[in-house]
């Protein structure tokens, strides 16, 4: 009695099998709808292309011969306080203020300096602590 029901599900099993396998294979023959193949894309309509190729985006167009958008420059701020090395190497702060770039001989642990730049909370750091500060000089006190 097993015989034929196992005979039977392997039967079964190999015709649904079969079946999946030919879903994917391309058809032995061709077949025709009527229908003509595309074989490239449609070029644009020359009258669907807008005629005034001036960029808008954000507070409208963008004004001839200034290349884009002014962004004002970053607020310059001072600090002046007692180098202290971060906990990663070749980190260096002054309070909670992580310095950015910089003449490292003068930017040294220890070193009392008057540093001049701007805070840039965004960039990016491999330092763990301190808001990142754009060092643009930096001179010892």
């Amino acid at each position: 009695m097993k015989t034929p029901r196992t005979v039977l599900v392997a039967l079964v099993a190999g015709v649904a099998l079969s079946a999946c396998a030919g879903l994917g294979a391309e058809p032995t023959t061709p077949t025709t709808t009527g229908a003509t193949p595309v074989t490239s894309q449609p070029s644009p309509d020359p009258s669907a292309v807008p005629s005034d190729p001036t960029p808008t985006g954000k507070g409208g167009p963008t004004p001839t011969g200034k290349g884009g958008p002014s962004v004002p420059p970053p607020a310059r701020d001072t600090l002046t306080g007692v180098v202290e090395a971060g906990v990663e190497p070749n980190c260096l702060l002054i309070g909670g203020n992580l310095l950015v770039g910089g003449p490292r001989d003068v930017l040294k642990p220890g070193t009392r300096v008057v540093v001049t730049g701007h805070p840039q909370p965004g960039l990016m750091t491999t330092c763990q602590q301190g808001t990142p500060f754009v060092v643009e000089s930096a001179r010892r006190a």
